[in-house]
């Protein structure tokens, strides 16, 4: 019995993987244009955040060994002497001590504006006070998440992490070997060979290398991000997954808003028949990973809420305490949580670098350096190759039909980073509204010529 004939030779399909490759070259590298600075930024500020418990103790190191002079004052009388110092202000809550030297902490809250205050335990001395927001660990948070510069920063450091993933999986595409022979300029760049080689190899080995924790880290960020984080909390809402109070926050906006909130329900935090003395006594006998926010009760809710805040999140819990007797009411630890609360907490405690300690810093660490490597090799590679007078793309593929597997990926990508979906809807309506009337700058761009 005669075979079919195949519908299309090994020439045609050689040819298909040709145009295939090349137009996710181009993807790659008009990716990799775009994201090159961000990465940087991201990772020197991601790096210098994995070690936040570190530069906080070294920051605060003046008020964790005081000298005690005499009989400690009360939990009340140190609160008052911090809400003196930021006259009008409400006490938002208590920062447990982790040693007897330590000066008491205390957050207060002003017009939906935190307040640090330091007091010397024995003699009420105001030691130190600063605004949350101007702490270097929120100033770096906010580099990081948004640039310094609210939501609209956020929402660009969202667009780059989501061209960030679109740049590594086409990266690996790009490695994948075909007919390599040996490990060599596959899994260590090849030595002796010429420039162009060793850039070339040392920017696809280190992609490689690195291409797995990079996506993590991006993929474990995007909660955090306005857009994303909005509209997966959106989601859960509607699923009826979501949680009662939600352990991260996607706004600098809104977490001032809930800290308005809050300073508008507070109430006078002695009304219980317990002192503060004797709630701050039953907190620390619980013994939560630190850092621990004791936080006083609101009209909307009695309670006092002993709240562990440690960075390895899996160590966290929420402890209710009575205001009238100071036994516990309530108990959540991170077990209790949702299923996905706790992927998410996870998947932050890895990303700030907190979850296995020591060795999960240095892994980011490595992985922000071979990001920053990353970044160096495209741009050597960029300038080397760019011809003068155009920005240098990969040639534009001269049959640039796609076929119905890459154009449903293009769409998923879209659906599931929707900051990403909408700057391709824009991308596309320049490119047939604007730059077909603009041949120079179509031609400076490296993209076909417009039919």
């Amino acid at each position: 019995m005669n075979g079919m004939a195949s519908s299309s030779s090994p020439s045609q399909e050689t040819a298909a993987r040709g145009r295939l490759y090349r137009m996710i070259w181009r993807w790659h590298f008009y990716a990799g244009l775009f994201c090159l600075p961000f990465i940087i930024i991201l990772a020197c500020s991601g790096s210098v955040y994995l070690f936040r418990p570190q530069i906080e103790a070294w920051i605060d190191r003046d008020y964790l060994s005081l000298q005690r002079t005499g009989q400690a004052a009360s939990a009340d009388q140190l609160a008052a002497a911090a809400l003196d110092a930021v006259p009008g202000s409400k006490l938002a809550a208590i920062i447990l001590p982790e040693g007897p030297d330590q000066a008491a902490r205390f957050l207060v809250s002003e017009n939906g504006a935190r307040v640090r205050v330091y007091v010397h335990p024995d003699t009420l001395e105001i030691l130190k006070t600063v605004p949350e927001d101007g702490r270097f660990e929120r100033l770096l948070f906010r580099l990081h998440g948004e640039l310094l510069m609210g939501d609209g920063g956020s929402i660009l450091v969202e667009l780059a992490a989501s061209w960030a993933i679109v740049m590594v999986l086409s990266g690996l595409y790009l490695w994948w070997p075909r007919g390599a022979k040996g490990a060599a300029g596959v899994l260590y760049p090849r030595l002796g060979q010429g420039a162009a080689r060793f850039w070339r190899d040392l920017h696809a080995v280190t992609g490689v290398w690195i291409s797995g924790f990079a996506l993590f880290l991006l993929v474990t960020g995007l909660p955090w991000a306005t857009v994303w984080g909005g509209a997966f909390k959106q989601l859960r809402v509607a699923t009826g997954t979501a949680a009662v109070v939600q352990d991260w926050s996607t706004s600098a906006a809104d977490e001032h808003a809930a800290h308005r909130r809050q300073e508008a329900d507070a109430k006078v935090a002695s009304a219980g028949s317990a002192s503060m003395e004797d709630i701050v006594l039953v907190a620390r006998s619980l013994e939560l990973a630190p850092p621990v926010l004791l936080s006083p009760p609101m009209r909307s809710d009695p309670y006092w809420w002993a709240k562990s805040n440690a960075q390895n999140r899996p160590l966290r819990a929420d402890v209710a305490l009575s205001p009238d007797t100071g036994q516990i009411v309530s108990r959540q630890d991170f077990a209790d949580r949702h299923v996905i609360d706790q992927i998410v907490g996870f998947g932050t405690a890895a990303h700030e670098g907190q979850l296995f300690g020591p060795l999960n810093q240095a892994l980011g660490v490595l992985t922000a350096l071979g990001l920053c490597v990353l970044c160096v090799s495209a741009f050597v590679m960029w300038r080397r190759r760019a011809p003068s007078g155009v920005l240098g793309a990969p040639p534009p593929v001269p049959d640039a039909r796609i076929g119905a597997g890459l154009s449903g990926l293009i769409i998923l990508c879209g659906i599931l980073l929707p900051v990403l979906g909408a700057c391709l809807i824009v991308i596309a309506l320049i490119e047939r509204l604007v730059l077909v009337r603009l041949p120079a700058v179509r031609r400076w761009l490296g993209l076909p010529e417009a039919v």
